[in-house]
């Protein structure tokens, strides 16, 4: 489970090396957000990954390199024509509903993610090449694909396709939402509950972690009580006040006061994946034009916006992924430099040459004004001071804050100027997701990842490229490809590389990040 080891400051250093774990105890922990649903072959969220992963396991692990090891699945061979993956599967696991384990239940969680009636928003996609699964052994599965991807395996060792106990999975979308059983290190016999929180139990009989994980065996803790605490000043009171153990994602200024407090520790690591980022909609209005696109990236200085507004805690974008990604291509960094000159030059030939008495851009009478869509309060700061700089160069942005269910009719509809989020995942594989034609979201598809409404044919033959890659060398090497097309497009406006954090009392020891980002929980311990 463990990929990277937490990089920790502050407080009294009680993860030093040499500590010996000890077994027993309940860690409390506050989170910042709620998944919708819990069940993360149907949730695309980070929130449900969290939450899903001391429960599922994945057939297999990706370790910190990004190679992949055995995980339920003990070993696999691919056909000649990397068409069939086979996986032979350990014969010692079983759920936690006292079910086994076998190759009739992985058949039936890969059924299960590419149904349409399962509504996934992000799993389905992640194996769109996938055909059907036949078992030929009770413990030997042959999944056969339309075309080779490349992606597969990595999109097999995310919580995404964690493997659910096949009978829960006849139950309705509603009730797997709230409870999921899999073969994970705890279980949970409450599951989910709307606005309070998820509590965990270890699974007792666990024996199965992964190769590479920091331990073997059932997990230290006894059990998780996770509590939903969406203020971030009120997670802060929490944890300093010992009212929890340990939260996550607090607020650049209080991970700094964090750092002077005793008795506390930082853990932290970059995510990988998407950098958070304003995606400008490529199809229609005025970012339809690519220079206006490059004029707002060169025109605005979203390295010093990144540090005053989160006091150098978060390191500036210089790309769609971020540094901590597989693959990802320090050359373009360049390419992400403020150079207002420039962006003034591009405004000036896309026909933006006049100003009005506000001094914003207008072409044949009118202003050129963007809106910008969003439903999250916690990028207010960030959103006021990049309205401030784009007015400096002659945009107006529109501020559009609205209610969850608008903001969904506005994003299948396109009405939207600019739109921002960011997206974890442990390779490269997540640009085609994310700049996919087939994921842009229209009301027939529905809420899909490809908020650019980018579609470009050259990147689409990319993309098929790198899903036919042989080796992660070539892989890799198309998508840089990729990226230096979605930068020279201007397809998309990143602004900071996205923490994940574990804020904690320095008694919670064992602390380690997953290969999306996310806390790994299995391995924490309590030293008191």
């Amino acid at each position: 489970m463990t990929l990277l080891a937490a990089c920790s400051s502050g407080g009294d250093g009680g993860t030093a090396a040499g500590s010996t774990p000890k077994e027993g105890g309940t860690l409390r922990l506050a989170i910042e957000k709620e998944p919708e649903c819990l069940d993360p072959h149907q949730s695309p969220t980070g929130a449900a990954r969290l939450l899903a992963r001391p429960l599922v396991d994945s057939l297999v692990h990706q370790d910190a390199k990004g190679a992949f090891q055995p995980w339920l699945a003990s070993r696999w061979t691919v056909s000649a024509d990397r068409l069939t993956y086979t996986f032979e599967l350990r014969d010692d696991v079983r759920f936690t509903d006292g079910t086994a384990f076998d190759a009739a239940a992985v058949v039936a969680n890969l059924e299960h993610v590419a149904d349409p009636a399962t509504k996934s928003l992000l799993a389905s996609s992640l194996i769109s090449a996938y055909d059907s699964s036949r078992a030929v052994g009770p413990h030997t599965v042959a999944v056969k694909l339309k075309k080779p991807d490349s992606g597969f395996l990595g999109a097999l060792a995310l919580p995404n396709l964690g493997i659910e106990a096949p009978a829960t999975l006849k139950g309705s979308p509603a009730s797997l939402c709230q409870k999921i059983i899999g073969t994970g290190p705890f279980r949970s016999d409450t599951g989910l509950v709307a606005q309070k929180g998820i509590d965990y139990t270890r699974n007792a009989d666990y024996a199965w972690a992964p190769k590479g994980a920091a331990h073997e065996g059932k997990a230290y803790l006894d059990g998780i009580q996770v509590k939903v605490v969406p203020d971030n000043a009120s997670r802060f009171g929490a944890l300093s006040s010992s009212q929890v153990d340990a939260v996550t994602a607090l607020s650049p200024t209080s991970l700094r006061q964090l750092r002077s407090t005793e008795g506390f520790e930082l853990h932290k690591a970059q995510f990988p994946g998407i950098n958070y980022s304003y995606w400008p909609n490529t199809e229609s209005g005025p970012l339809a034009d690519v220079r206006v696109r490059k004029a707002l990236r060169a025109g605005i200085d979203w390295q010093q916006i990144v540090k005053r507004v989160y006091f150098g805690e978060y390191d500036a974008a210089t790309g769609a992924l971020s540094s901590r990604t597989p693959g990802y291509d320090a050359a373009l960094a360049p390419s992400y430099k403020h150079d207002p000159a420039a962006a003034a030059a591009l405004l000036d030939e896309a026909g933006w040459q006049t100003r009005d008495a506000e001094g914003y851009r207008t072409k044949d009478g009118k202003r050129l004004k963007v809106r910008h869509l969003w439903s999250d309060p916690s990028v207010s700061n960030l959103a006021v001071q990049i309205q401030a700089a784009a007015k400096e160069l002659g945009v107006e942005t529109v501020e559009e804050n609205v209610d969850g269910g608008t903001f969904v009719k506005r994003l299948l509809a396109g009405d939207y100027e600019l739109i921002d989020t960011s997206f974890s995942a442990p390779g490269p594989d997540v640009l085609r997701v994310l700049f996919g034609k087939d994921n842009i979201p229209t009301p027939e598809r529905g809420i899909s990842n490809n908020m650019a409404r980018y579609d470009n044919p050259e990147v689409e033959r990319q993309f098929e490229a790198a899903q036919r890659a042989e080796n992660q060398k070539e892989q890799f090497e198309i998508y840089g490809d990729v990226q230096r097309r979605i930068t020279e497009d201007a397809a998309v406006l990143p602004v900071y590389s996205p923490l994940s954090t574990l804020a904690a009392r320095s008694a919670v020891r064992g602390t380690a990040f997953n290969a999306d980002g996310s806390a790994d929980l299995y391995g924490i311990w309590l030293a008191s």
